[in-house]
């Protein structure tokens, strides 16, 4: 699968957005990383992105150093590579929704994972991740975002979904994008 090359761009002090665009689909596909004592990688990406974000994260960081994998629903562009990074990151701890644990983490992945509920916060250093349980927003009733509170930055995956090679922060009105991506009225 052709490819553009994988971008990093840090869109907060120690938090970066890893991207590859791919023209195929017409749409760039997205991890984020928090540089922190327990770093964080915010979704997997699917299993053939696997080595071109694991490429990624080791100019950032040694990723076996890895302690938290997270992601927000059970997709292959969340959490495909999930047992790769599981496999490279002896202490990593996938980190899921209460339901996302019960009903397929825990089935699919390598080793137990960890469910945060509504409201709770998993710190790893200096950041603090809260957990807010959106069911069936962006897409199924395991569905949650991560809020980056020191630094108020939303970890969203699908929510505002946009086609293109879109900038990584943005301060702009989202909404025409979201419903030309999905070709709403």
């Amino acid at each position: 699968m052709t490819h553009s090359p994988t971008r990093i761009d840090e869109i907060a002090p120690e938090l970066f957005r890893i991207s590859t665009y791919i023209p195929a689909f017409g749409m760039q596909f997205g991890q984020f990383l928090a540089r922190d004592e327990e770093p964080l990688l915010y979704h997997t990406g699917a299993r053939s992105l696997f080595p071109l974000v694991r490429d990624a994260v080791a100019r950032l960081i040694d990723p076996r150093q890895l302690r938290w994998i997270a992601f927000s629903h059970f997709e292959a562009d969340e959490c495909g590579s999930l047992n790769e990074w599981l496999a490279l990151a002896p202490r990593a701890e996938a980190v899921c929704s209460f339901v996302g644990k019960a009903v397929s983490v825990d089935d699919f992945a390598a080793r137990p994972s960890r469910a945060l509920r509504d409201g709770e916060v998993l710190p790893t250093g200096r950041f603090r991740f809260r957990q807010l349980a959106t069911p069936q927003v962006p897409h199924a009733w395991d569905a949650s975002l991560l809020f980056e509170e020191t630094q108020a930055a939303l970890l969203c995956s699908d929510l505002f979904h946009q086609l293109g090679d879109v900038e990584p922060v943005t301060t702009s009105d989202l909404v025409e994008r979201f419903q030309a991506a999905l070709a709403l009225p």
